[in-house]
C-alpha cells in the first residue's frame, strides 16, 4: 500500500557515530559505506537490502551494502523444509530437540548448530572460539560439507527463530544497520565468546564470484584474524557495545515532565503519508497501522475535504486488495505482499498477524459505509484462520508457507504452486453454467485468466509461474454483471460455485507446510479481530471464537501462579501443545498485544473477566519493561544476561509497535479502572518518543492515533439495563453501527453484575441507572455524562459519525 522510502533516522544516527569511533589496532573493521538503497517500507523488515563482505588488501575486511532483489524473498523462511523431507536418514544436530518448525529444518544440517543458548556461549569460551550467529542460506552453504566443515573447526554456531528470541534479532540489526547503513533478513553476525558484534551482514555467495570473496573464504579469514589477533578483536567487540549503549542513552528523553507532542505531529504524519500513498514502486506490503490512523483521522474531520481524501485512500487500496491476488479468493485469506504495483502478483507466504489486522481493516470499512462487499472480506478472512490456521483448542498458528511440491512426487517446491491456475485446467473442472452463462468464461473474465498465463516475466524471476494464472480482478463485480448482462447477486452465486469447484481440486494438490508455533502476541491481534468483528456484525461465534483463543492463551501460556506470559508453544505430532526445552518467557510485545485484545473482548462480551485479566498483565507488563529512567518500554525483560543491550522498538510496520500498543490500551485502562497512573504512563510514554513523532511520525502511525486519543478523552458510552434485555440490545446495535475510535463501552448492570469490576473502581458508575425500568445509555467523556436517553434514534444522534459512504471503485 504505503510505500514510504524513509531512512530510518535511529540507524542514520547510529551510522554517524561509527564513523567517528576510532579504529581499533585490528585489520577487521567497519565501513563508512551507506547502502546504495537503504529505504524500506516503512516498518517492514528490510527484504530487499543485501550486502556482501570485499576483501581489501592486507586481508582485512571491510562490509558494503548493495540492493539486491531476489525476487522471492519470503521463499528463505521455509527454503530447508525439502531436505527434511528426505527419507534419507541424515545425521541431526542439537536443533533436532528444539520445537521450532524453522530451527527443526536446520537439524539435518552437517554445520553443528546449536539454539541460542547457555551451552553454546560456554563452548564459546572454554575453547575460546568466534560465534557465528545466523538465520538462513542453507539451501547454498549450510548443506555444504566443506562449508560445514570449516564453520564447525572454527566457529561456535548458532541458529536463532527471529520469531521466538525477538530481543536477539533485534539487537544484532541494530549492529548491522549501525556499520552497513542498511539491514536486513537473513542476518548473519560474528560474535566474541562474550556476545559482542565484530562484524556482519545479511547475504554471504558460497564461492567466490566476480571479484568478491564467497563464504568459505570469509570464514577462513576471519577464523585466522581471531586466531592472530585475538585480543585486538575483542577490544573491538567491546567498543561496539560500549559505543551503542551510548547511542540508546543518548536517545532517550528525560521524561520527568510530560511533554506530549501536539496535532502538528498528526497533521505532519498525514503530510508524510499522502505523498508516498499507492507508490507504483514494488513491492507493496499491507499495512493496517496506515489504515488505523487514516480511518481515526476521518473520524476528527468527516465534514471536511481532508477527512473524505481520508477516507478513500483507505476504501481505494482495501478494494483493491480483495480483487487482487494478494487476496486468495479460492482458498480465503491474504498473502504476505504483492510483487507488482497492482496487487495482482503475491508472495504467496500467509501470516496470521495479516489475517489479524486486515480482518479490523476491513471491519472499520464496514462499519464506516455500511458496504456489505467489506463484511464479506472479514468473513472470508476469519473463515481461512478457522479452519487453516487453528488448533483444536483454539490457539492459532503463525503462518502457512508460499512454496509447495507442484505435484505429488515433484523433487522440488514452487512458489505459489498450491495457489495458481492453467487457463485449460479452469476450463475443464468448471464446466457447469447458470441460465446460460458459462462459469469458466465467468472466471476467465472476471479474473483475468489468459491461456499464455498472466503473469509477467518481471513478476517470476525464477520462471515458476510460467503459463500460470494468479486469480486477480482488475474492474469490479458490476462491470462482470454488465458483461454477462446478470445481476450483481446472480454473478456472486456464480463466483461462489465455481470457488467451491476449484477448492475441492485444490485440496488434491500437495499442501504447504505451515508454521505450528503458536505466539502469544499474533495470538492476542487475532482475539482482536474475532472479538471485535463478532461485535460489529454481531455474530456470537466470532466471539466465542475470541474466548476460546483467550482460554487457550490461559490454559498453556500464562502462569496463573506468577502472572506471567510465555512467549509461544507448539502442536505436536500427535496435535498435543508441546513447549521447547527451555521456554521463552514473554516480550513487551506479547503482553501489550494480548492485553489489547483481552479490551476488545471485553467490549464484545461485557464479561468483565476480561477486564481483570487485562489489568493483571498490565501491572506484569509495567513491573517488567517499563524504563524508569527514560520512561516508554523495553521490547525484553530485564534479567537476561545474552542481551547486551536491551532496546526500545521505535515503528510501526507489519505489526505496530509494543509501545504505541501500550499507549492505547493505557488510555482505555485508565479510562475503564479509574486509574489515573496508567494514563500518567501513557503521557511518558508520548514523551520519550516524541523527537521520532515530531520529526517523522510516518514510522509510528498507531503511536500517532495513540496521540490523539490522548488529547481527545475516549467517548464512554455506559448503558444502564440487563445485557439480555432486547431494548440494551436495541442500544448496543446503535454503538456497534457507529466508528469511534477508543470507544469505551460499559454495561451498567449493578454490583452485582458483570460489571461488577468497574462499580468497585468508580463511584459515580452507581448514579447510572435506568429510566421507569427502561435501559437507558448514558454518553460521557471523563465520566462527565450526557443526559441518559433510552430510544436508539436519540443515542443515534448523539453518536452518529456520518453514513451513506461508498466504496470506492475508481481504477489504479
Amino acid at each position: 500500500m504505503f510505500l514510504v522510502r524513509a531512512v530510518n533516522n535511529y540507524s542514520s544516527n547510529l551510522h554517524s557515530i561509527f564513523r567517528r569511533v576510532p579504529p581499533v589496532k585490528s585489520d577487521l573493521r567497519f565501513s563508512n559505506l551507506h547502502a546504495t538503497s537503504s529505504f524500506c517500507n516503512v516498518g517492514e523488515d528490510i527484504n530487499n537490502c543485501f550486502c556482501w563482505i570485499s576483501q581489501r588488501r592486507s586481508g582485512s575486511l571491510e562490509f558494503a551494502a548493495a540492493s539486491i532483489n531476489l525476487g522471492n524473498i519470503g521463499t528463505l523462511r521455509n527454503m530447508s523444509s525439502e531436505a527434511c523431507s528426505s527419507k534419507t536418514e541424515k545425521k541431526t544436530n542439537r536443533l533436532i530437540l528444539e520445537k521450532s518448525p524453522y530451527l527443526l529444518q536446520h537439524a539435518t544440517n552437517p554445520v553443528d548448530w546449536y539454539p541460542w543458548s547457555q551451552e553454546a556461549f560456554d563452548k564459546a569460551k572454554a575453547e575460546s572460539k568466534l560465534i557465528f550467529l545466523c538465520h538462513v542460506m542453507e539451501k547454498e552453504s549450510f548443506e555444504n560439507p566443506s562449508v560445514a566443515e570449516i564453520m564447525n573447526k572454527y566457529f561456535v554456531n548458532i541458529k536463532v527463530d527471529r520469531e521466538e528470541r525477538p530481543d536477539v534479532d533485534k539487537l544484532y540489526m541494530s549492529f548491522i544497520q549501525a556499520t552497513v547503513g542498511g539491514g536486513g533478513w537473513p542476518m548473519s553476525v560474528f560474535l566474541t565468546p562474550d556476545l559482542e558484534p565484530l562484524a556482519g551482514g545479511t547475504y554471504f555467495p558460497p564461492e567466490d564470484k566476480y571479484g568478491r570473496p564467497g563464504f568459505k573464504t570469509v570464514l577462513k579469514n576471519i577464523a585466522e584474524q581471531w586466531r592472530s589477533k585475538q585480543a585486538s578483536i575483542s577490544s573491538s567487540g567491546k567498543n561496539t557495545i560500549e559505543v551503542l549503549k551510548k547511542i540508546k542513552e543518548r536517545d532517550q528523553t528525560d521524561c520527568q515532565r510530560i511533554e506530549v507532542p501536539g496535532e502538528d505531529a498528526w497533521k505532519k504524519c498525514l503530510l508524510q503519508l499522502s505523498k508516498n500513498y499507492e507508490s507504483i514502486q514494488p513491492p507493496k506490503f499491507p499495512q493496517p497501522v496506515m489504515f488505523n490512523f487514516l480511518f481515526h483521522m476521518y473520524s476528527r474531520n468527516k465534514k471536511t475535504e481532508q477527512g473524505t481524501q481520508c477516507l478513500q485512500m483507505c476504501l481505494h487500496t482495501l478494494t483493491k486488495m480483495a480483487y487482487g491476488g494478494i487476496h486468495d479468493h479460492v482458498n480465503k485469506g491474504f498473502a504476505r505482499y504483492s510483487v507488482d504495483e497492482r496487487w495482482h502478483v503475491p508472495h504467496f507466504e500467509k501470516m496470521l498477524y495479516d489475517q489479524a489486522q486486515l480482518a479490523v481493516s476491513y471491519c472499520d470499512a464496514y462499519v464506516l459505509t455500511k458496504d456489505e462487499f467489506y463484511a464479506d472480506i472479514v468473513k472470508d478472512i476469519l473463515t481461512y484462520v478457522s479452519r487453516d490456521l487453528s488448533h483444536e483448542e483454539g490457539g492459532f498458528y503463525g503462518a502457512e508457507d508460499a512454496d509447495s511440491y507442484p505435484f505429488e512426487g515433484a523433487p522440488h517446491k514452487q512458489e505459489g504452486a498450491f495457489c495458481v491456475w492453467e487457463y485449460d485446467e479452469i476450463c475443464n473442472l468448471l464446466d457447469e453454467e447458470t441460465n446460460g452463462v458459462s462459469h469458466a468464461e465467468v472466471i476467465v473474465y472476471h479474473y483475468d485468466v489468459k491461456k499464455e498465463g498472466n503473469v509477467k516475466p518481471s513478476q517470476d524471476p525464477h520462471g515458476e509461474l510460467r503459463n500460470k494464472n494468479v486469480l486477480a480482478c482488475f474492474g469490479s463485480y458490476e462491470n462482470t454483471a454488465d458483461k454477462f448482462q446478470i445481476s450483481v447477486e446472480s454473478l456472486k452465486n456464480i463466483l461462489e460455485k465455481s470457488h467451491s469447484v476449484l477448492y475441492e481440486a485444490r485440496q488434491g494438490r500437495p499442501k504447504p507446510d505451515k508454521d505450528t508455533k503458536i505466539v502469544t502476541l499474533w495470538n492476542g491481534l487475532m482475539i482482536s479481530a474475532f472479538a471485535r468483528s463478532g461485535f460489529v456484525l454481531k455474530d456470537q461465534s466470532y466471539i466465542n471464537r475470541a474466548i476460546q483463543a483467550a482460554n487457550f492463551i490461559r490454559k498453556y501460556l500464562y502462569d496463573e501462579q506468577d502472572k506471567t506470559l510465555q512467549r509461544c508453544c507448539y502442536r505436536g505430532d500427535d496435535g498435543q501443545i508441546v513447549k521447547a526445552p527451555t521456554p521463552v518467557f514473554g516480550f513487551l510485545d506479547d503482553y501489550a498485544f494480548l492485553i489489547r485484545g483481552l479490551l476488545d473482548l471485553y467490549e464484545a462480551s461485557l464479561d468483565a473477566d476480561w477486564l481483570q485479566w487485562a489489568e493483571t498483565l498490565q501491572e506484569q507488563q509495567d513491573a517488567k519493561f517499563w524504563d524508569s529512567k527514560g520512561s516508554g518500554y523495553f521490547t525484553s525483560p530485564e534479567g537476561d544476561a545474552s542481551i547486551l543491550i536491551r532496546g526500545k522498538e521505535d515503528q510501526d510496520g507489519a505489526e505496530p509497535s509494543g509501545n504505541s500498543v501500550s499507549v492505547h490500551n493505557l488510555i482505555r485502562l485508565a479510562a475503564y479502572l479509574d486509574r489515573e497512573d496508567l494514563r500518567d504512563k501513557a503521557g511518558r510514554t508520548l514523551t520519550a518518543f516524541s523527537d521520532r513523532l515530531n520529526s517523522i511520525p510516518i514510522a509510528l502511525p498507531e503511536m500517532v492515533s495513540a496521540l490523539m486519543f490522548y488529547h481527545n478523552s475516549p467517548t464512554q458510552v455506559f448503558i444502564a439495563g440487563q445485557t439480555e434485555d432486547n431494548n440494551t440490545q436495541a442500544l448496543l446495535d446503535v454503538v456497534r453501527s457507529r466508528f469511534m475510535p477508543g470507544r469505551i463501552l460499559a454495561i451498567a448492570d449493578g454490583p452485582g453484575g458483570r460489571a461488577g469490576l468497574l462499580y468497585r473502581r468508580h463511584e459515580s458508575l452507581s448514579r447510572l441507572r435506568p429510566i421507569q425500568g427502561k435501559p437507558a445509555a448514558y454518553v460521557c467523556r471523563n465520566f462527565a455524562c450526557s443526559l441518559p436517553v433510552t430510544e436508539p434514534d436519540d443515542l443515534a444522534t448523539s453518536l452518529d459519525d456520518g453514513n451513506g459512504i461508498k466504496r470506492s471503485e475508481d481504477a489504479e
